[in-house]
């Protein structure tokens, strides 16, 4: 198959399937007598793999990891267990991030009621006093102002 083909059979965009080709995660297809890369099933298969790994939001090293895992099958899985409980660890930690970027969201937008005028948003004024370096509703006392003065 042509790579538009393994792109649309996976969900992978051509450039992002070049991409992995050119890093290694996936191997480089065998040329058609017109030049076309010929992809087969070993690469549709390593391909689907890839895209379920970054689904995950695993970062390619770790896939890589992952896939020389899957070459060598004989080998400890130790490795796999851990790397999962670090990739546990960081979605934990986003998921925690996002829960306080919630909280500062819904203290902004409490700044702000609906029948007026851009000028008087209180939103508006919350962002425009942060960036000036005060205080504001969704993060408090600013600490990185503009020109190092915060």
């Amino acid at each position: 198959m042509r790579i538009g083909e393994l792109g649309r059979a996976t969900g992978v965009d051509i450039e992002t399937i070049r991409y992995y080709e050119k890093k290694g995660l996936l191997a480089k297809p065998a040329r058609q007598a017109n030049g076309y890369r010929a992809y087969g099933p070993a690469h549709l298969e390593r391909l689907a793999f890839i895209r379920h790994c970054r689904a995950l939001d695993m970062p390619l090293s770790d896939v890589k990891r992952l896939l020389d895992f899957v070459a060598h099958p004989e080998a400890e899985c130790s490795d796999i267990d851990r790397l999962i409980d670090e990739q546990l660890t960081r979605v934990r930690s986003r998921l925690k991030s996002m829960r306080a970027l919630e909280k500062q969201l819904v203290a902004l937008g409490a700044r702000c009621g609906a029948d007026h005028t851009a000028g008087e948003c209180g939103i508006l004024q919350e962002l425009v006093a942060a960036a000036h370096g005060e205080a504001c509703a969704c993060h408090g006392a600013n600490t990185s102002g503009p020109k190092g003065t915060r």
